[in-house]
């Protein structure tokens, strides 16, 4: 079964824009700017929501909630009810600190792994759902506050990271919804296999 639902994880509010914690909405809305797609406000969804169209498939409803990210679960729950959409159909894109900046990984199931959203998400729907994570890590300095370290900006070089990678997510999310999630496995998760042998071999 293909996925109807793509939904990326941030906090609303110009405090919290480019933050760690809000690289789910700043892939969704690269995502909408290279389709040309407008956001608007849905309040029974409790999100802002618009409609990416492909060539291949249904339109597909992308989703920023606008509960905080420790209450995304609440909010995508809505979102899944009111268009009648199983939480097996639904994609999220989130941080994860586990994995090295900029490196991303679909998976299904498996626990919140430390993150709030994730756990909310649990909490609502249950575990099958898919989910694209692109690492934040490693947390430096490492003493530092997990919430100061996820509510903090990207150091330039990151974040050059980051946006030099935006066009690979998209295209990896497209993948996702064109040809369904094993095909988008095997390719971005096998990239990711290759990345880290590359540098074990130059340490």
């Amino acid at each position: 079964m293909s996925i109807a639902v793509l939904a990326g994880l941030g906090n609303p509010g110009e405090e919290y824009a480019d933050t760690r914690h809000n690289l789910g909405w700043l892939v969704l809305d690269a995502l909408a700017a290279r389709a040309g797609l407008s956001w608007s406000r849905d309040r029974n969804a409790e999100a802002m929501v618009t409609r990416w169209d492909l060539p291949t498939r249904p339109p597909l409803l992308l989703v920023k909630p606008l509960t905080y990210v420790n209450e995304s679960g609440r909010a995508l729950r809505r979102t899944c009810d009111y268009f009648r959409h199983p939480p097996t159909r639904l994609a999220v894109v989130y941080d994860d600190l586990t994995m090295p900046v900029g490196k991303v990984k679909l998976s299904v199931d498996g626990s919140a792994g430390g993150h709030n959203g994730v756990q909310s998400l649990i909490d609502h729907l249950g575990v099958g759902f898919i989910r694209f994570r692109i690492g934040i890590g490693p947390r430096q300095p490492a003493q530092i506050d997990l919430k100061d370290f996820v509510l903090g900006r990207f150091p330039p070089a990151d974040r050059q990271l980051i946006d030099h990678q935006l066009s690979q997510y998209i295209n990896g999310l497209e993948l996702l919804a064109t040809r369904g999630l094993e095909p988008a496995m095997n390719q971005l998760n096998r990239r990711i296999s290759s990345a880290n042998d590359t540098d074990q071999a130059q340490v």
